[in-house]
């Protein structure tokens, strides 16, 4: 048979929870296109059942994902731009259509997006150096501050970056032990769903990333007053969701990261996903823990022991 007369075959996308892939629970799904308005593929349209399916997923995970050495972390996040690099083709197309790049610059991206894997897989055994560290005493005792992950993250990716936003987003939460619950680009979730497809072949863990897809008020409502989310990153999340997320969020007390002030607008255009990252992400999420221990009592002399 020739080419010309071959059936097209579409990919079915679909969603990444606990490490596997479902359709989502409601059965529906919408159509994504591309910025010309033409049909990319149908996108499954998460429910808030999915959203919990996928916080599940997420705690289920994070006892061994935590417990695991921040060494070991680093591994799998450097494995994780391992298999972009393997796929990199597939995501230039997908980007360059999703958001209206031409293939050199989708191509740029895309490698930036695989260099901020390797940069955060280097942070893992970092962080703790700049985040903690022996604290000054006065008296016969040891003061140790070590920092330790907060828990379950519910992120809403940025809206316009729908690839190297995502990335920069998820890739700190999860270097820093935490898992996350993330809700893709609502226009643009094609490079989201495929990067579920990186992680499951690569050695992340199922449910230390757990991605959704569809509309972003309609999921992170359910994941803002969620008990069991510990923390909600609200890039993604327009000026008006992210007050009424902010409320809902303060039920439990959950960590909330802000929108930087260049998108405090409610859209994340105008922030450059391409700049430097540094590292306030890498200690959002992360809570202090210190530990008092004697170290002896004062002698005579004025020495311990």
């Amino acid at each position: 048979m020739s080419e010309n007369n071959r059936l097209g075959v579409f990919k079915t996308y679909k969603l990444y929870v606990g490490g596997k892939f479902p359709r989502s629970e409601s059965g529906r799904v919408y159509e994504v296109s591309d910025s010309k308005g033409q049909w990319l593929a149908n996108a499954p349209q998460s429910s808030r059942k999915d959203a919990r399916d996928a916080v599940v997923a997420a705690r289920k995970a994070f006892g061994g994902w935590s417990g695991a050495t921040a060494y070991n972390r680093g591994q799998v996040l450097y494995r994780v731009a391992e298999m972009l690099e393997g796929r990199k083709e597939q995501f230039v197309r997908e980007v360059a259509a999703s958001e209206g790049l031409s293939k050199s610059k989708a191509a740029a991206v895309v490698d930036a997006a695989i260099d901020r894997w390797v940069w955060y897989a280097g942070w893992t055994d970092k962080i703790g150096q700049i985040s903690g560290g022996a604290n000054p005493v006065a008296g016969p005792f040891l003061n140790l501050s070590t920092p330790e992950p907060t828990g379950v993250v519910a992120v809403l990716a940025p809206q316009t970056s729908s690839f190297l936003g995502l990335v920069s987003v998820i890739a700190p939460v999860i270097a820093t032990g935490n898992t996350a619950v993330v809700i893709a680009s609502a226009e643009a979730p094609l490079p989201a769903l495929s990067l579920g497809e990186v992680l499951a072949t690569s050695d992340v863990p199922g449910g230390v990333v757990n991605i959704l897809s569809g509309a972003t008020a309609e999921l992170a409502a359910p994941l803002a007053a969620h008990q069991d989310v510990n923390a909600i990153d609200l890039t993604g999340a327009g000026a008006e969701l992210a007050k009424e997320l902010e409320v809902a969020a303060a039920d439990n007390l959950k960590r909330v990261l802000r929108p930087l002030p260049a998108e405090a607008d409610g859209s994340d255009a105008s922030t450059d996903w391409l700049a430097a990252p540094g590292t306030h992400r890498l200690t959002a999420f992360l809570e202090t823990k210190t530990v008092w221990h004697p170290t002896g009592a004062l002698g005579a002399s004025g020495s311990s022991y």
